[in-house]
């Protein structure tokens, strides 16, 4: 009797599961995207560009919701932690792979709690520096770092900001430590590029372009194998090109659904997610942001997951050697 009884309640679980997920979703509730950083920040500004552009192959309408804190650890943990029924997701960045190195103890595990849904796009990242630095190209600016050794001054926007992972790893490439300056955003620290008060800053082109382009600042190389093709930084050269081969790094960003969400509605949330990547509105608008759109494997859960798995890789030991840590 007791056996009967528990496969009845499998049944009626399998059978309820997928007549849940044939109704999802539903047109009255809303599903909403966990942003883990302010709003108005590079991060906001493609969950709600991305939240446009899966509303109608999706069917539903999507909102945005920051939730700070903890570089990030905090939305993503919310997520996790959440119903998997397919009405939260969030979107985070490369956060998402430094966590677990950046933080001593984290909530969650990053890639067992979390359904991959894939890979949004790429934000390529400038080296940049006071205007009166003297140097005027990436070479005479190794030259000058060479010469200074120890009173060189590394902004950026705090810990586990992309500013500072390009930095570590900046540093780590080059193999001459920074006196590192964290502020509490990138607007302060690159008020204080443009007044000299530090020396170099390596973020995303999102925030460096307008700067760039007004000769605020002085530009000396980008963080991509190949040059960029707008008109702002399309005569910088590569860090690979000016001689640390293999230099790369990019912001990136990838959505995520609780784990144990039915497969039935991650097919669903996966389908629309990879209309909204073919938008031409969507990609128009995250050229304007300097972001390149993802078209390769990495759109697909499995692969953005081995993805993920290789960022972790990447930078645990380059962030445990700088022995940078937060509770």
């Amino acid at each position: 009797m007791k056996k009967l009884l528990s496969l009845s309640m499998v049944a009626w679980a399998f059978w309820g599961v997928n007549v849940y997920a044939a109704d999802y979703p539903n047109k009255d509730k809303p599903i909403t995207i966990v942003v883990p950083f302010t709003a108005g920040g590079p991060t906001d500004r493609v969950a709600r560009d991305l939240a446009e552009a899966m509303r109608k192959p999706l069917g539903a309408n999507l909102v945005v919701e920051n939730v700070v804190g903890a570089g990030g650890t905090i939305g993503a943990n919310k997520t996790a932690k959440a119903a998997p029924d397919g009405y939260t997701v969030l979107l985070h960045h490369i956060g998402m792979a430094t966590s677990p190195a950046l933080y001593r103890k984290m909530p969650y595990d990053t890639l067992n709690d979390f359904e991959y849904l894939g890979l949004i796009n790429e934000v390529p990242m400038t080296l940049i520096g006071r205007p009166n630095l003297p140097a005027n190209n990436y070479k005479e600016l190794a030259a000058w770092i060479a010469q200074n050794k120890g009173s060189v001054n590394l902004g950026n926007a705090g810990l586990g900001a992309a500013s500072h992972l390009c930095g570590l790893l900046f540093q780590s490439a080059i193999q001459i430590d920074m006196t590192t300056v964290p502020y509490k955003g990138t607007a302060p620290a690159m008020n204080d590029l443009m007044g000299g008060q530090i020396d170099l800053l390596c973020d995303q082109t999102t925030n460096t372009s307008s700067q760039i382009e007004a000769k605020s600042v002085k530009a000396f190389a980008v963080t991509t194998l190949k040059r960029l093709s707008t008109p702002a930084l399309k005569d910088l050269p590569t860090l690979n090109e000016a001689g640390l081969k293999g230099f790369e790094v990019s912001i990136w960003h990838g959505l995520y659904a609780p784990k144990g969400t039915p497969p039935d509605v991650l097919a669903k949330l996966s389908k629309a997610l990879q209309a909204a990547l073919k938008d031409p509105e969507f990609i128009k608008k995250e050229q304007g942001l300097g972001a390149v759109v993802m078209t390769d494997k990495r759109i697909e859960g499995a692969e953005h997951k081995k993805f993920v798995a290789s960022e972790i890789a990447k930078w645990g030991p380059i962030i445990k050697e700088a022995g940078t840590y937060a509770d």
